[in-house]
């Protein structure tokens, strides 16, 4: 079986959750013989068709146009990350973008044949208002009838709203089957409301699909009271990690670390962070927060530590890549992730294989899965400080906390949830 699978960013471009999902279900599907045509919004009119299982760490690329020298010069880049730069794949892809007029000539045939009158609405008036990001998802759908005639596959596999369009004209040129895989919704984001763009894409994309993946029975929830999809159409698949031999501990500090590692957004609870940081440094001084990770509320949690007067007992590390995130769960004791809406969470299982113990939201996908973590609502602050307080005062309930967190999470990995991905595959195949 081949699937057609269209994703925003996949290892070594990383700037969230889903590039790690994207990684671990691809490695899996591999092992289990589904071969793969991957695509990424490049700069360039490529894709990479993954077949063996080391293709997920070294993919090849392949252009749809003729241009062998430039293929095999690329192929021969030892570094995937210049590989992913040469190709225009950067933190922001939306940096590279086919000139407007040229978006709406690609465009112009394709709005007149299909049904997709919500999408280029939506995307039309952000291409109006020079809005890049929406611009590059109105790109990248504009190239799906180039990539429709030159690939063969059996069904299409997208993730999230940022390739909803692209998948759904993939759907109605092709008539295969669409999946939409969905990790995280704009309520989730937004911690509210959020952009009405957005949502219209999300509704439209799940509407449209075949089937929809959620990443967890929280977000399965959330997209049929929201989005009105009905339950028998979705299918829950939690993720999972893809740490294989997690390190022992290496200490940075000789006292305990406490970490906060994600996005520094409204939805990850980054100041309900601070505030158990100021409580527990009352009691123990010695302790080290650590906030590792950026976002548009970064500066304003800076000063909120600043004004709370934490001194050096929150550092903020700001973007890591992901070498070095391994080295700080190497280093970590204990993780607090009181995410406002988390739909999955991986962060805390790749904690919990490094033996960090974590302290995680009730409004979480893993919270589903888990038994060992602590978990409690988000703003529960005084149930937070206890936990953390519990911990520091008994280091042998928290050195064998570690162990279990270890044991625990060595056991869920890609391989089940790739099983379920198949299964699914097979329902529309």
């Amino acid at each position: 079986m081949r699937v057609l699978m269209v994703t925003w960013e996949f290892p070594p471009l990383i700037t969230g959750g889903l590039a790690l999902a994207c990684y671990g279900m691809v490695k899996e599907l591999l092992k289990k013989g589904i071969e793969i045509d991957l695509i990424l919004p490049t700069r360039d009119l490529v894709y990479f068709p993954l077949r063996k299982v080391e293709d997920a760490d070294d993919p090849p690329v392949k252009f749809l146009e003729n241009v062998e020298k430039k293929e095999r010069e690329v192929n021969r880049i030892s570094e995937v990350i210049k590989k992913f730069e040469v190709l225009g794949l950067v933190p922001s892809p939306e940096a590279y973008l086919s000139p407007a007029g040229v978006m709406r000539e690609m465009l112009k045939e394709l709005e007149e044949k299909v049904s997709l009158k919500k999408f280029f609405e939506v995307l039309s008036w952000s291409l109006e208002r020079g809005e890049d990001l929406f611009r590059k998802v109105y790109e990248m759908a504009g190239r799906m009838p180039l990539y429709a005639e030159k690939l063969s596959f059996d069904l299409v596999h997208v993730h999230d709203w940022l390739t909803y369009p692209a998948g759904v004209v993939l759907k109605e040129i092709t008539r295969k089957p669409l999946i939409a895989h969905i990790h995280a919704t704009e309520f989730d984001r937004a911690g509210g409301s959020g952009d009405g763009r957005i949502h219209e894409i999300e509704y439209t994309g799940l509407s449209s699909a075949d089937l929809v993946i959620a990443v967890s029975e929280f977000t399965a929830r959330m997209i049929a009271d929201r989005y009105l999809v009905p339950f028998s159409k979705i299918r829950v698949v939690h993720n999972a990690h893809s740490i294989e031999f997690p390190g022992g501990k290496r200490r940075i500090f000789v006292d305990p670390v406490i970490l906060f590692l994600g996005r520094i957004t409204l939805q990850k609870g980054p100041d309900y962070f601070l505030k158990v940081s100021e409580r527990i440094l009352k009691d123990f001084p010695e302790v080290h927060f650590v906030v590792a990770g950026t976002g548009d509320m970064f500066r304003k949690i800076v000063h909120l530590s600043a004004g709370m007067k934490l001194r050096t007992g929150v550092l903020f590390t700001g973007f890591l890549e992901r070498k070095k995130v391994e080295k700080l769960l190497e280093a970590a004791d204990i993780l607090i992730m009181p995410s406002v809406s988390e739909p999955f969470g991986i962060v805390p299982l790749e904690a919990m294989a490094y033996g960090v113990v974590p302290i995680i939201s009730k409004k979480s996908g893993v919270a589903e899965i888990v038994n060992n973590a602590y978990k409690v609502e988000f703003w529960d602050i005084d149930r937070m400080v206890e936990i953390v307080r519990f911990l520091l005062s008994d280091r042998k309930k928290l050195e064998d906390l570690a162990y279990k967190m270890k044991e625990e999470a060595m056991g869920i990995q890609w391989s089940r949830a790739a099983g379920k991905l198949i299964n699914i595959y097979q329902e529309l195949v």
